[in-house]
């Protein structure tokens, strides 16, 4: 059973770790940052109880992102011509023109990173919005971008659900990019079989839905200790039924270095 004090230890570095190699168009281009955790809606929720959720806050901080370097609001009056989407400078920045456009028309504003990536054979890049950071009118477009051979840039793509005006921050992630073993997706071949063919697997399964089916009992009947805990920590402590194995890797938080020269 992995002691979840120590479950930040289990690390198990790869022989050969993956590159993520980031060349800049042009001096300034926008800042690359690793991806945070926080989200100002898991912020705002009760007892901030979305980070309980350790898949999500994860999810958040499992990759890049690339920032804008000033605000801006865009508008979309409907209609199918790349003229129908317009956008507006707060303030004052030479690289405005190079990074926020209309190129495509039918609701879509386009973000230009300008970065060019190269990733190691068989990896790409998933360039996508922001996880878990729904915003009201619009929504990322995402795309799988094959970086490990490409010699040029790509584009960011979002797509207003409704004609109307959208803002966009300084400092606000418009691309969110993860690496992926791109290559390595071909051969997996997913196979549908019945717990009974694992019986250990089976048991651990069956035992977490007695032990979960009665915590929620313990709550609704308003047991204090139950009600004080709150929630059952099994998977943020790596804790598997009792006299079961805990994981040889686990993941609590994530924390991905800044690009460096």
């Amino acid at each position: 059973m992995v002691d979840p004090d120590k479950a930040e230890q289990t690390d198990r570095a790869p022989r050969h770790a993956p590159e993520l190699l980031c060349y800049p168009e042009y001096d300034g281009a926008p800042e690359i940052i690793p991806g945070r955790t926080a989200r100002d809606w898991m912020e705002a929720a009760p007892q901030r109880f979305a980070y309980r959720c350790t898949p999500l806050a994860i999810a958040n901080a499992t990759g890049w992102e690339i920032t804008l370097p000033f605000s801006f609001s865009a508008t979309w009056n409907g209609g199918p011509l790349v003229s129908d989407v317009w956008t507006f400078l707060e303030g004052w920045d030479s690289r405005y023109r190079q990074i926020v456009s209309s190129v495509f028309g039918n609701g879509v504003l386009t973000f230009h990173p300008g970065w060019l990536f190269r990733t190691s054979p068989g990896w790409a890049l998933i360039a996508r919005g922001p996880p878990n950071s729904p915003r009201d009118g619009i929504a990322p477009l995402e795309g799988l971008v094959e970086t490990d051979w490409l010699p040029f840039t790509f584009t960011m793509n979002w797509r207003f659900t409704r004609p109307g005006t959208v803002r966009f921050g300084k400092g606000e992630c418009f691309c969110f990019i993860t690496p992926v073993p791109h290559e390595a997706y071909d051969t997996i071949r997913p196979r549908i079989r019945s717990l009974d063919d694992d019986p250990g697997l089976k048991a651990a399964y069956d035992e977490w839905r007695s032990n979960r089916s009665a915590f929620q009992a313990r709550v609704a009947a308003g047991e204090p200790d139950a009600v004080r805990a709150g929630w059952q920590r099994d998977y943020i402590a790596g804790r598997g039924p009792p006299g079961g194995a805990g994981p040889i890797f686990h993941r609590t938080k994530r924390a991905l270095p800044k690009p460096a020269r």
